[in-house]
């Protein structure tokens, strides 16, 4: 028996057009899920479907705002009707806003918090009744270092992704008994498009302030691919993990172990 297999499973990934959800997505299908996934308007669907169509992948995109109960639910409705009912479900939908905490509205704050907290919980909610009767599911949130660390900028960010760990844990305390695992998946900085210009080389052609520091504090001396996260996502979405429960599993590269180099 293959426990990383996934042939049949239906994964709902919540915001997976591009980016770390596209790159999850992808490697769940090719662990043999069917793949749902959701984005806030019908343009980034169709880009998403596009893009898994590249990939030889057949993806079911329907449009739906996390942070919308009534859309969720049907949604979830829907999928069960024209897919299948939800077995993997990986909450990835989220934003964060950089702007210092003393400058942050409270409405700014609250728009973080609503999709990077209320929305995994939203989603989780409205999939968790037919995992109890089913008697099975596995739910993964995505969370960050910040569930662990702070830094300027991102108090939104830090105190929605402190959440959904504290989240992640209790789905794991409330629904454990009826076979369902909820774990969370910490990745450390990233290379995406969105990290790009924090990569750039300078004028003078050293490295980006950020880049160097991510580089020094992390043991890997290296950001992260999206490719990073596809073994630990089909690990805890696969039958390998039934006994792990409100774990977050953090792929950093090393960075929440490591004090960092010492200055010369």
């Amino acid at each position: 028996m293959n426990q990383f297999d996934l042939t049949g499973k239906v994964a709902l990934v919540t915001g997976a057009s591009y980016g770390i959800g596209y790159a999850i997505a992808c490697g769940l299908a090719k662990a043999g899920a069917i793949i749902v996934f959701n984005d806030i308007n019908q343009d980034l669907v169709n880009k998403g479907i596009a893009a898994y169509e590249a990939e030889g992948i057949k993806a079911y995109g329907y449009v739906a705002d996390v942070t919308n109960e009534d859309q969720i639910n049907a949604v979830v409705a829907q999928i069960a009707k024209e897919v299948g009912e939800i077995d993997i479900l990986v909450n990835n939908a989220g934003i964060i806003k950089r702007i210092p905490m003393h400058e942050m509205t409270a409405a700014e704050f609250r728009q973080v918090i609503d999709i990077d907290l209320n929305g995994p919980f939203i989603c989780a909610k409205a999939v968790i009744p037919a995992m109890m009767k089913r008697g099975s599911g596995k739910i993964i949130n995505i969370c960050s270092m910040m569930s662990e660390l702070g830094r300027e900028t991102v108090a939104a960010y830090a105190a929605a992704k402190g959440g959904l760990k504290m989240l992640t844990k209790n789905i794991a305390s409330e629904y454990g008994e009826f076979n369902i695992q909820c774990n969370g998946l910490g990745p450390g900085y990233i290379a995406t498009p969105q990290t790009a210009p924090l990569r750039e080389l300078q004028a003078d052609g050293s490295r980006h302030p950020f880049d160097q520091f991510i580089i020094a504090k992390t043991p890997a001396a290296r950001w992260g691919n999206a490719e990073d996260l596809v073994g630990p996502a089909v690990f805890l979405a696969s039958p390998a993990s039934d006994f792990v429960n409100g774990h977050v599993l953090y792929v950093d590269g090393g960075i929440l172990a490591y004090i960092g180099k010492q200055p010369k």
